[in-house]
C-alpha cells in the first residue's frame, strides 16, 4: 500500500511538472508569436515609412525640376511598395492598400519610365498624389505631413501633393512657380 501511494504522489508530481512545461512551452510559442508579430508589424511599418520616404524623395525632385532624380526615387516607390506586409494591416488599411497599390505602382512606373519628360512625370504625379494621400490617411505616417494644393495645375483645376514642410515648394512648376500653393491640411502621425 505504501509502495502504490508513493507511487502515485511521484506519478503526481511527474505529471505535474509535465504539465509545468507544458505550460512554460506554451508561454514561449506564445511569446515567439508576439515577438514575430512585432517584428512583422514593425517591417510593414518600416515599409511604409520607406513608401512615404520615396515619395516625399520623388516630390523633392520634381521641385528641383530633376526629371531623373524623379525617376530614381519613383523606382524605388513602386519597389518598396510591395514590401508591405499586408498581414499586420487592419481590415481597414488592407482595403484602402488593395484599392491603392496598383494604381500607386503604375503612376510610379510611368514616372520611372520618363526622367527625360517631367511634364510626363508631373502629370502621373498628380495622380500618384491622390492616392498617397489616401494612403497615408489610412495608414498613418512616422511624422508631420502637410497636404498642400496647387491651384494654377491642370488647367486651373488645382492638384494636391504632400510635403514634409509648412513651406510651401512646388512640384508641378518647381523653379517657375516655386511658392504657388497653400497648405490645406496638416496630418500628424497616428499613435
Amino acid at each position: 500500500m505504501l509502495f502504490i501511494a508513493v507511487t502515485m504522489i511521484f506519478t503526481s508530481c511527474g505529471n505535474n511538472s509535465g504539465s509545468s512545461n507544458e505550460s512554460i512551452t506554451k508561454t514561449n510559442d506564445s511569446s515567439s508569436q508576439s515577438k514575430n508579430s512585432n517584428i512583422s508589424e514593425t517591417k510593414s511599418s518600416t515599409a511604409i515609412s520607406d513608401v512615404v520616404s520615396h515619395y516625399l524623395h520623388l516630390k523633392n525632385a520634381l521641385t528641383n525640376d530633376n526629371g531623373n532624380d524623379a525617376a530614381s526615387a519613383a523606382k524605388e516607390l513602386g519597389s518598396t511598395l510591395t514590401k508591405v506586409d499586408e498581414s499586420t494591416l487592419t481590415p481597414e488599411q488592407k482595403k484602402v492598400y488593395d484599392d491603392l497599390k496598383d494604381d500607386i505602382k503604375e503612376h510610379a512606373e510611368h514616372i520611372g519610365a520618363n526622367g527625360s519628360n517631367i511634364e510626363h512625370q508631373r502629370e502621373h504625379f498628380d495622380l500618384l498624389s491622390k492616392d498617397m494621400i489616401d494612403f497615408v490617411k489610412a495608414t498613418g505616417s512616422s511624422t508631420t505631413l502637410y497636404r498642400d494644393f496647387c491651384p494654377m495645375y491642370n488647367n486651373k483645376k488645382g492638384a494636391y501633393w504632400l510635403s514634409e514642410t509648412k513651406e510651401i515648394k512646388n512640384p508641378y512648376y518647381g523653379s517657375e512657380m516655386l511658392k504657388c500653393g497653400v497648405v490645406k491640411e496638416e496630418i500628424k502621425p497616428k499613435g
